[in-house]
């Protein structure tokens, strides 16, 4: 079992928590998972014709110049 670590205000109140860095490890490469899974139904659902990785990548090195 994980254990957890709140921090509190004056009054009692949770405003903070402390994790152990591998779990804060995993929740963050989750979320970043998430962010591509939601990324790429995003793309997928957008009409208009598809282009080929080669040139998506052109295309991304050309707009980073």
């Amino acid at each position: 079992m994980n254990k957890e670590n709140f921090v509190t205000h004056k009054k009692g109140r949770k405003i903070a928590v402390q994790i152990p860095v591998k779990i804060y490890e995993k929740l963050l490469a989750d979320s970043e998972e998430l962010d591509e899974i939601k990324e790429y139904r995003r793309a997928k659902a957008q009409k208009g014709d598809a282009i080929s990785f080669k040139q998506a990548f052109r295309e991304i090195e050309d707009a980073i110049k």
